[in-house]
């Protein structure tokens, strides 16, 4: 029988697995597999005091809000201090957040306002702990396997999701919402504990800047001066907010009506979940030349869910969609990793990454809080129509901007400073 501590040796890792790359895996699989959990246990924790679905939004909101005000200054904090650190803190914070907010429901005392506080307050750990996070990752692996690496990672990531929600929503129908946001508290303890061990060595040291503002306008010359980068950012500012407000308003309106109620929704929710970590798992063979155009042209089949909800069609097909959906969308999620891995140098990978968060979630509480009124003014299949038109406008928009057609997959990384692949660099591999 091999050893346990056998089992934990680097030799046993894949090259590309190094240290801090299997400390973050570990980390973000634990924390996924609370959050997503939570996210169920504080709708019904909302619910369970004595609120409505008004006030199930307003929590939620609570938590977006602060996410969207904090990014950039998020980004800018964690290129500027050891990554590390700011990870553990935010860390920190949510354990600090959850736990309350568990006492509070546990006990029964929970009011709306002190739920809508806590819940802030995760959203702005949230806010820091992205950036930093992601540019930990990025930094963490080199060469030509990372593109692997960044598959392995998603493929842990959305599998943890899907296995928290599915945990989630069965804990709380056993012992409560109380518990299950006490087990998330507890998640972020032991994740911010491994993050505490990350060795950042290796990263060069900061040189002396001229402050904040500076940071902020430094990072937003580099995302600017990028067309690649901020054509694919405004791309999903927009596609993911009608995106949302199909999922989170109108297709629970349409399962009730059409589809047999919550439960053909969640199982639909469910294959979408199973299509990422499959779209993750091809990632891991498949090595595109062209990142960004298969990446892209991936995104298409975002407007199919919508669109078959437009219909609608049986839960069969509703299932089928979202799986093919997951599969494809984890396909672009993969080769936009390895874009800004290997195009983005590493003391600006944090900003660069704030901007990135900062599009995909700026227009979402719009989204959703417009989604009732065109219901109203349209009618709910025009509106479905709509965001599924959508979606296919601004991804054939994005085609338009060359560096997205033409970037290359390359496996030396850029030089701080350089703008964009040389010409020989270019001019290496086929279209993916």
């Amino acid at each position: 029988m091999t050893a346990a501590s056998d089992l934990l040796r680097p030799s046993r890792r894949p090259s590309w697995a190094g240290r801090n790359y299997s400390l973050l895996t570990a980390s973000a699989f634990v924390t996924n597999l609370g959050s997503h959990g939570a996210l169920i246990a504080a709708a019904f924790a909302v619910l369970e005091a004595g609120g409505d679905g008004g006030d199930v939004g307003l929590v939620a909101a609570s938590r977006t809000l602060p996410l969207v005000l904090f990014l950039l200054i998020g980004g800018a904090v964690a290129d500027r201090l050891p990554r590390h650190r700011v990870m553990v803190a935010a860390n920190a914070l949510n354990c600090v957040s959850q736990a309350a907010f568990a006492v509070l429901v546990l006990t029964g005392e929970a009011r709306l306002w002190q739920m809508m506080l806590l819940t802030a307050l995760g959203g702005a750990g949230q806010a820091f702990f992205s950036p930093a996070a992601e540019g930990m990752l990025l930094s963490s692996v080199q060469g030509e396997q990372a593109s692997r690496a960044f598959a392995v990672f998603r493929m842990a990531m959305q599998g943890a999701a899907v296995g928290g929600a599915a945990l989630g929503g069965a804990m709380v129908a056993a012992i409560g919402p109380g518990w299950v946001l006490a087990a998330d508290a507890a998640a972020f303890a032991v994740a911010g504990s491994l993050r505490a061990f990350l060795d950042v060595s290796h990263i060069p040291a900061r040189a002396p800047g001229g402050g904040m503002l500076a940071d902020l306008r430094d990072g937003w010359r580099e995302f600017a001066g990028r067309p690649w980068l901020w054509g694919v950012v405004v791309q999903f500012s927009i596609a993911n907010a009608v995106v949302a407000a199909a999922d989170a308003v109108y297709g629970p309106l349409v399962a009730r009506d059409h589809l047999g109620g919550a439960g053909p929704w969640g199982l639909a929710l469910g294959f979408f979940g199973a299509g990422t970590v499959a779209g993750a798992l091809l990632m891991t063979r498949w090595k595109p030349r062209r990142l960004l155009l298969a990446g892209t042209l991936c995104v298409f089949p975002l407007a199919l869910p919508s669109a078959a909800l437009a219909v609608p069609v049986p839960v069969t097909v509703l299932c089928t969609v979202m799986f093919l959906t997951g599969v494809t969308l984890e396909v672009f999620g993969v080769s936009w990793m390895t874009a800004l891995h290997q195009e983005i140098p590493e003391e600006k990978l944090s900003r660069v990454a704030a901007y990135d968060w900062f599009g995909s979630v700026a227009l979402v509480p719009l989204a959703t809080a417009l989604a009732g009124p065109a219901e109203t003014t349209f009618g709910r299949t025009p509106a479905l129509w709509g965001c599924a038109a959508v979606v296919v406008i601004v991804t054939a928009a994005v085609l338009c901007v060359p560096d997205v057609r033409n970037l290359r997959r390359r496996t030396k990384p850029v030089a701080a400073g350089t703008r964009h692949a040389t010409e020989a660099e270019s001019a290496v591999g086929g279209v993916g």
